[in-house]
């Protein structure tokens, strides 16, 4: 089965367009690859973390920022697909 990418987000702190454009661009990257990308709302105030499946691969307090859409990518291909090339945004 193919493995679900869920961004949970603090909609009190107006993340929600931020967590919608990296749910798109993963969308776009990982067709075919992932299930798909869910948005789950926090009710926790500050939240924005990223999961595949259940595996926590982004967390943006423990980072002390959020992820460049770039580093998520890289993230989301190491533990779904770590055979995949992303092209221009693979690690030089």
């Amino acid at each position: 089965m193919k493995p679900t990418i869920s961004i949970c987000y603090c909609p009190k702190c107006g993340w929600m367009l931020r967590s919608a454009y990296m749910a798109q661009e993963l969308l776009i990257t990982f067709a075919g690859v992932v299930y798909g990308v869910t948005l789950v709302p926090s009710d926790t105030s500050g939240v924005f973390q990223v999961y595949a499946d259940e595996t926590l691969i982004f967390d943006r307090q423990t980072e002390q920022r959020f992820p460049e859409i770039k580093e998520l990518k890289q993230l989301v291909r190491d533990r779904v697909s770590p055979g995949m090339s992303l092209g221009h945004s693979d690690k030089k």
